[in-house]
């Protein structure tokens, strides 16, 4: 969820809310001449300050939580990419993992993840985050055919 999003669809209706609750509050007390206020209005005005506090609250968790996407900051790139997966059956599958320049073959099954191989690094001409030359069951054939 969007910073504009949450600010129109969560604190923007409470606000209203709230200043609905204040505005009761001072026409009822306005209206009526007793020294003593009603207890109606002390509970609009209670109720209101509680939505008002809570919607600040939660906005600031919301804002805690999601601090690099809400003010556009990002940690650099990420280095790590996974380039290519193929499904070898019911829960198995293998991987093309790229960090850096670096290329590993990964084998996922129910019982773990393992290393199957090193592929070469990736040349200085070749994007870091494209997947390898060619399609994976050549790059496949090729590390079977290393061991």
């Amino acid at each position: 969820m969007s910073l504009s999003r949450f600010i129109r669809w969560v604190l923007v209706p409470i606000g209203v809310w709230g200043i609905q609750a204040l505005a009761v509050a001072e026409t009822v007390n306005q209206s009526g001449a007793a020294p003593l206020p009603d207890t109606g209005v002390s509970v609009l005005r209670v109720l209101g300050a509680l939505i008002l506090v809570l919607a600040i609250f939660f906005g600031g968790v919301w804002l805690f939580k999601n601090s690099q996407r809400a003010l556009g900051r990002s940690r650099g790139g990420s280095q790590l990419h996974v380039l290519e997966v193929k499904s070898l059956g019911n829960r198995q599958t293998v991987y093309v993992v790229g960090y850096g320049r670096q290329r590993m073959l990964i084998g996922s099954s129910p019982a773990g993840i393992s290393l199957v191989s090193q592929l070469p690094e990736a040349t200085e001409a070749e994007p870091v985050a494209t997947p390898l030359g060619g399609s994976f069951a050549d790059t496949l054939q090729k590390v079977l055919s290393r061991k």
